[in-house]
């Protein structure tokens, strides 16, 4: 996973932050890190990609979407 969003999760003030306390409390969210992304699953289905620089991948509506910083990607 690369620096920038490693700050932006894992930090208090990170603009992802709210999605890692989600993925920690929901036992149907899981995480994978694959090439600097963070892939995010509910129930083994793909929700939604993040990166470090660039804008968060939604590949399919969930509820996670209202956690993001600019809901309108």
């Amino acid at each position: 996973m690369c620096s920038h969003l490693q700050r932006k999760l894992f930090e208090v003030d990170g603009i992802y932050h709210r999605l890692w306390i989600a993925l920690q409390d929901d036992p149907e969210l899981t995480a994978v890190v694959r090439s600097r992304q963070l892939h995010i699953y509910r129930n083994g289905k793909k929700v939604l990609v993040l990166a470090g620089k660039a804008s968060p991948k939604i590949i399919r509506e969930d509820r996670l979407y209202n956690l993001l910083p600019n809901n309108n990607i």
